[in-house]
């Protein structure tokens, strides 16, 4: 049990930061905020 509440922390955490509700956005600004989305996290990992 312990397990699994510690990947659901984890994976809200990191669903929340990549879910950008695409239907809302066009392909040019999806792509921009998934981008600087993708970049955050890659200097978050380099941490």
């Amino acid at each position: 049990m312990r397990c699994l509440q510690k990947f659901a922390a984890v994976h809200s955490s990191v669903y929340n930061h990549f879910n950008q509700e695409r239907h809302h956005y066009s392909r040019g600004n999806f792509k921009t905020l998934r981008a600087a989305a993708l970049a955050e996290w890659r200097q978050l990992g380099a941490i």
